[in-house]
């Protein structure tokens, strides 16, 4: 399939303390990840290519991911991560637009304690500079800060969302009612799309089936249609609970239902339309 891109994935050079959210239970993924690890892997599955994410909050990782992505083709975009609620993020956002494979920021609004901290009014005056450098923003959140999400997306109708993980609804205890409300209002609004990423993780990491996931993805295929979502593997967290070959295939055996022109949407050309990378 021409034009396959993996819209979500990371890339580091391990240290423990810079990395602290890689916990005891994730010891798989305790090393150096780089484009020399992932490319043989793309290649197997047929992925022409890549967007790296932010996993760590620092502008020295947006550096180097950038640098990264000059030195391979195949990283297409870089989602990184600036101090949005700082006095001179303009000129900080200004700094890293020069760079033509910056397509995004991200925030990790999952580990803040506020459930309302994307709603704050410094961080939303930061989110409203972005559409200045043509920038995404990826929503990485848990599913009871989605209220605020929905309250942002209402606010900035003109500001291009995507949900990381379809927002790391409790798969593994088969949790699905309020997430699915809020989702299936935050669709509703034309500028949000929908990551199908990052889902195996948030199951049973031994004992997973297809079976769990299917309720949720019809959830998100309903609700974002094929032209708003996205494949991400979310490699090399994803390894924490299978390889890419299984979780790439869970999604493949879902979206076998959609048509050929859907399928390549979702694989690759809705990504390259929201994040403006060349096809």
């Amino acid at each position: 399939m021409p034009g396959t891109i993996d819209s979500h994935q990371h890339f580091w050079r391990y240290n423990p303390v810079q990395y602290a959210w890689i916990d005891e239970r994730m010891q798989r993924i305790r090393r150096d990840f780089l484009p020399d690890d992932l490319a043989p892997v793309l290649s197997a599955h047929g992925i022409d290519g890549c967007i790296a994410v932010q996993a760590d909050q620092s502008e020295h990782e947006t550096s180097f991911l950038l640098d990264l992505a000059d030195k391979n083709a195949f990283i297409k975009g870089v989602v990184g991560w600036v101090d949005l609620q700082a006095d001179d993020v303009a000129s900080r956002l200004q700094h890293f637009a020069q760079h033509k494979k910056l397509c995004g920021i991200r925030h990790i609004v999952q580990g803040e304690e506020d459930v309302n901290f994307i709603l704050r009014d410094n961080f939303r005056r930061g989110l409203t500079l972005l559409a200045n450098f043509n920038l995404a923003y990826d929503v990485l959140v848990y599913p009871h800060q989605l209220g605020a999400v929905l309250s942002l997306v209402r606010q900035m109708p003109e500001q291009p969302f995507v949900i990381d993980h379809i927002a790391k609804p409790y798969i593994k205890d088969q949790f699905i009612d309020g997430w699915q409300t809020m989702m299936s209002e935050i669709a509703k609004f034309p500028n949000v799309y929908c990551k199908v990423s990052g889902m195996i993780t948030e199951a049973d990491w031994e004992q997973w089936r297809y079976e769990d996931f299917v309720p949720y993805l019809d959830v998100v295929f309903s609700a974002f249609g094929v032209t708003r979502t996205m494949f991400g593997s979310d490699w090399p967290v994803c390894l924490v609970a299978g390889s890419y070959s299984r979780m790439i295939e869970l999604v493949k055996t879902y979206t076998r239902q959609l048509t050929e022109e859907a399928q390549a949407a979702f694989f690759g050309g809705n990504a390259a339309s929201f994040y403006g990378i060349p096809r």
